[in-house]
């Protein structure tokens, strides 16, 4: 299965780098498959250091802001137990991971990861139908530059229907901060 979270990872400098990633994981969670793109600063840095930290989180707001890479302010954080990189103080669960497998012959690589320790910091409110929406939004932001504008344009509209029927002031917010990000790019890249 996929599941949707973020991954902490840490650069040459020894910054944190936030990305939203869907990584494979089984039931008993002690593997990771992650399928970053070689661009990325996932791929970069856990083909450096080895290690890293996926966060589950129910926070759509945070999950949108990492995906278009406009955390205005970062979110605390503490260091992780057994690996080189933090935790992410909001999430309601993290795994600590470190890589065993990485193939980057091709341009979204594979990277399998074994979790070395895990924690919880609070139940998983859950997800309704506006933050599924928020979450779906945020995957297409990460694809402006593979989709066609019509197509991304489309479902952004068809998602704004669940969001107006049960979004709170995070979600609102989120979906907004995608879509004028995805209309910006577009727009860029038409010129």
């Amino acid at each position: 299965m996929i599941l949707e979270g973020i991954v902490t990872s840490i650069d040459p400098e020894g910054l944190v780098n936030f990305a939203p990633m869907g990584p494979y994981v089984e039931p008993s969670f002690a593997t990771l498959r992650l399928r970053p793109y070689k661009t990325s600063r996932t791929y970069q840095n856990l083909k450096l250091h080895g290690q890293g930290v996926f966060h589950v989180t129910d926070d759509v707001l945070l999950l949108a802001q990492a995906a278009i890479g406009g955390l205005n302010q970062l979110p605390e954080i503490f260091p992780a137990a057994q690996v080189k990189g933090q935790v992410i103080k909001s999430a309601c669960r993290w795994y600590e991971f470190e890589v065993t497998e990485l193939d980057d012959s091709q341009d979204r690589t594979n990277i399998v990861a074994r979790v070395v320790h895990m924690g919880r910091l609070r139940d998983f409110v859950g997800f309704n139908r506006a933050k599924h929406a928020v979450l779906e939004a945020a995957i297409l932001a990460t694809r402006v530059h593979l989709l066609k504008r019509d197509y991304i344009m489309q479902e952004y509209d068809r998602l704004q229907i669940p969001l107006e029927k049960t979004a709170g002031a995070a979600e609102l917010e989120a979906f907004a901060l995608l879509r004028d990000f995805v209309q910006r790019r577009m727009d860029e890249l038409e010129t």
